[in-house]
């Protein structure tokens, strides 16, 4: 029997609630989803509760509405310059007679890589596995059946202001909604763009959304690094509203509509003038304004990564999603600026009504499904598992979602 799995994608320009059926095999089916305009948020955090809650009910409405079923719970993507991360390690004796490392092991191990304090102002979200070692054979993907003396465990720890979150929790908890999860918004949005070969030869994500520039950096199959930059799509149109003199939803659509960082190679001509609104505008200021700030996000986009040597550490290149990597020519630019294989980001791996989703826009909702499939019931585990990463999320969360407001 299909499992019903609910996404609610809180961006800074849209909300966005898909509902998909999850058969025995993990396939994903997409029966419902509602898109409405984001109000009440900042670059991804919440300044207006009542109006972000409003706009997640809307959302949540028309995704009904699509399918006839109701969502009761969901994984929520979590994003903001207040997310922070850093590698751990772990590591614990093997003790029994046999030597062999079974699952408990891997708990008490992954256990012993949280030991650190976590400022009360923080709130831990993600505690992923890089790598195992036992008695120092480093490369180990699953340790369990090995024999060993000694596990060793080195981990991606992601944490996020505890504000932040609580105030995400209470908007989407407002509606009676429980919450499955709450997952940093580009590791959601890897489930659905990125192939297992990129990660494991090496590959960079970069989200461009509307608020936030979301990136994260896959090595050897495991995450190695992630950041959120304060600069996206908002800028872009900002800087168009201010270097053309026009209103801020004017410049948007002209963004949208017109908008290349490579103008030479998308058009035939490069200083005409249109109309729009009234207002005339060059063509090729338009471009040269967006190159600039695009230009601007690939080169910070670079700067977060661990070393410099970005040709060795990510030789498949850099893989961008989210709304804003629709603009004409980004892949050419990027390629000018890298020297590396650039492509764009659709979501896949779902089937059912998939139009609307095809789109780099929705690869953090696609992805919130996809991570709650491939996880299972992630709430009830959560709750009753008390080792390991969702343990560690019941501890950190579990106060915070024990009654409905």
């Amino acid at each position: 029997m299909a499992k019903i799995v609910s996404a609610i994608d809180v961006g800074t320009t849209k909300i966005c609630t898909a509902i998909a059926e999850v058969d025995e095999a993990g396939n994903v089916n997409v029966v419902g989803v509602g898109i409405a305009p984001s109000r009440g948020l900042h670059k991804g955090l919440v300044v207006n509760i009542n109006e972000a809650r409003e706009s997640i009910r809307e959302s949540v409405r028309k995704a009904e509405q699509a399918c006839n079923y109701r969502v009761t719970s969901a994984y929520v993507g979590v994003t903001g310059r207040h997310v922070n991360s850093m590698n751990n390690k772990g590591v614990v004796a093997i003790t029994r007679n046999d030597r062999m490392v079974k699952n408990e092991d891997l708990a008490r191990v992954l256990q012993n890589a949280q030991n650190f304090k976590v400022p009360e102002d923080r709130k831990l979200l993600h505690v992923i596995p890089r790598g195992y070692s036992v008695d120092g054979q480093t490369g180990v993907k699953n340790p369990i059946g090995m024999y060993g003396y000694r596990l060793d465990v080195e981990t991606h720890v992601i944490t996020a202001a505890a504000a932040s979150v609580q105030n995400l929790i209470k908007c989407v908890r407002g509606l009676k909604i429980e919450i499955d999860d709450m997952v940093l918004e580009p590791l959601a949005s890897s489930e659905s763009v990125l192939t297992e070969d990129e990660k494991q030869t090496g590959v960079i994500l970069a989200d461009i959304g509307g608020g936030t520039t979301d990136i994260c950096v896959f090595k050897d199959g495991a995450i190695w690094h992630t950041a959120i930059l304060p600069v996206a799509g908002y800028q872009l149109t900002r800087d168009v509203a201010i270097g053309l003199g026009l209103p801020f939803d004017v410049a948007e659509e002209m963004k949208k509509r017109y908008g290349s960082v490579m103008p030479i190679y998308e058009k035939e001509y490069s200083a005409s003038s249109f109309s729009q609104d009234g207002q005339g505008v060059s063509y090729a200021d338009l471009c040269e304004i967006l190159r600039a700030r695009v230009e601007e996000i690939i080169r910070l986009t670079l700067l977060e990564l661990p070393r410099s040597e970005y040709e060795i550490l990510v030789p498949a290149g850099i893989v961008f999603t989210g709304g804003s990597s629709n603009i004409a020519g980004i892949e050419v630019l990027s390629r000018e600026i890298m020297h590396l294989p650039v492509r764009v980001g659709i979501p896949a791996h779902i089937y059912g009504i998939t139009d609307s989703l095809r789109d780099p826009a929705y690869a953090t909702s696609v992805g919130l499904l996809l991570w709650g499939a491939k996880n299972g019931p992630n709430r009830k585990k959560w709750q009753n598992n008390s080792g390991g990463f969702f343990g560690s999320l019941k501890k950190m969360f579990g106060n915070m979602f024990s009654s409905r407001n």
